[in-house]
C-alpha cells in the first residue's frame, strides 16, 4: 500500500498545482435576459462566436430573445450594422423600433436558399457588422464551422435560427439554446466553457 503524503507537504514542495479561484468577469455581450445570463459561463452571448436558436417554428420568441442585445448594439457610438440573411418575414419595423432598435442599423438581406450561408459568412467575416442573424435551410456541422470561424474572425455575433430538429445533430456552434413555446420557456442545450443546465428557464413576457 502506498504511503500516505499530507497535501500540504506536497504544496509546500511544489509537486501538485493549485488552481486560483477568481470572480467570474461580466460578460460585455449580456443577452438582456438575467434568468439566462446566470446560467450562461459567459455571463452572456459566447463572444465572436456562432449561437443557435433551435425553433418548434418560426415567431415563437426568438426575436423578442435578441431585441434587448439588438437595441443595444444598435444604439452604441461605434456600432456596426445589424444583418437579417433571408429572414422568413420581412421584420415589422414598428415592433423593432418599440422595442428600441435603431433600424437605420438593420440591413435585410434577402438570398436564395443556395446562397444564405454564403451571404451570412461574408457579413460575419466583415467586421463590418455587430451581429448576423441568418435562417438557414439545409445545413451540416461543416457549414456551421465556418460560419463560427467568420464569427470569430469579423468579432461579430452570429445568431443561427434553425429547427428544433437540429438538436439532435451534432454543432460547433458555441451556445445551443431551444426555445419551447408551450410551455415557453429556454433550454440551454450546449454552452461553450461550462456545463448546460438542467432546468429550462421561464421564458414568458
Amino acid at each position: 500500500m502506498g504511503q500516505v503524503v499530507a497535501i500540504d507537504s506536497l504544496l509546500d514542495a511544489r509537486r501538485i498545482w493549485r488552481g486560483q479561484p477568481h470572480a467570474r468577469s461580466p460578460s460585455t455581450q449580456p443577452t438582456g435576459w438575467p434568468a439566462l445570463d446566470a446560467v450562461l459561463p459567459a455571463g452572456g452571448w459566447p463572444e465572436a462566436a456562432l449561437s443557435e436558436l433551435l425553433l418548434p417554428l418560426d415567431g415563437v420568441g426568438e426575436l423578442r430573445l435578441l431585441w434587448p442585445t439588438l437595441t443595444r448594439l444598435s444604439q452604441g457610438h461605434d456600432s456596426g450594422m445589424i444583418a437579417l440573411i433571408a429572414p422568413p418575414y420581412l421584420p415589422f419595423a414598428t415592433a423593432w423600433a418599440r422595442a428600441g432598435v435603431r433600424m437605420r442599423q438593420v440591413q435585410v438581406i434577402q438570398a436564395q436558399a443556395r446562397d444564405v450561408l454564403w451571404a451570412a459568412e461574408q457579413c460575419l467575416r466583415s467586421a463590418a457588422c455587430s451581429a448576423v442573424l441568418c435562417w438557414p435551410h439545409q445545413v451540416d456541422d461543416r457549414a456551421l464551422r465556418r460560419l463560427h470561424l467568420a464569427a470569430e474572425t469579423g468579432q461579430c455575433l452570429g445568431f443561427a435560427m434553425r429547427p428544433s430538429s437540429a438538436a439532435s445533430n451534432p454543432s460547433p456552434a458555441a451556445l445551443r439554446i431551444a426555445i419551447d413555446a408551450r410551455p415557453a420557456q429556454l433550454r440551454v442545450l450546449k454552452c461553450r466553457g461550462g456545463n448546460a443546465p438542467a432546468m429550462p428557464i421561464p421564458f414568458a413576457g
